[in-house]
């Protein structure tokens, strides 16, 4: 459905005096309501993604040019994450370093981790479900806050198989 087609329906609602309209179509849902005290009208429009398309996440609004200070430092860093292993988050829902408020953390920045060895919690649907790490090493960096919202596949730690 192109603008014009949508404009076109709005007049039509808008003389035809209905309060509300809904339409859904394949890839494109629209509801437009119209306030009877005050002859005002709210459309919305809304894009249904199609299943198995992947999405494209919206760019930022205002990108900011990198100074000429950042460009040589991000190979750099690129290339020095290279060689470590990264532990990714297997579900969506919300890390914890400590398996309770009162208890210590998991695992500390430096410490060697064997397989097996639970690194943290994530709390999905009010369920603790303990990370284990499938790889050997020491831990080098953790990449997420304490209590924070994490998404499947982001990354957690960053471990030295050496």
């Amino acid at each position: 459905m192109d603008l014009k087609e949508i404009q076109n329906l709005i007049k039509f609602v808008a003389k035809s005096g209905a309060s509300e309209v809904k339409l859904e179509m394949d890839d494109v849902k629209i509801t437009i309501k119209t306030g009877e005290a005050k002859g005002e009208m709210t459309t919305v429009v809304q894009q249904i993604p199609m299943a198995g398309i992947p999405q494209q996440a919206p760019a930022p609004v205002a990108p900011q040019a990198p100074t000429n200070t950042e460009a040589p430092a991000t190979p750099a860093a690129a290339d020095d994450n290279a060689k470590y292993i990264t532990i990714k988050s297997p579900i969506i829902g919300t890390f914890y370093r400590k398996p309770s408020p009162d208890k210590p953390v998991f695992v500390e920045v430096g410490q060697s981790i064997s397989e097996g060895d639970v690194l943290c919690v994530i709390e999905a649907m009010k369920l603790f479900n303990e990370i284990e790490s499938e790889v050997s090493g020491k831990v080098v960096k953790v990449l997420v806050d304490d209590s924070s919202p994490v998404e499947f596949d982001q990354p957690l730690f960053l471990v030295d198989p050496s």
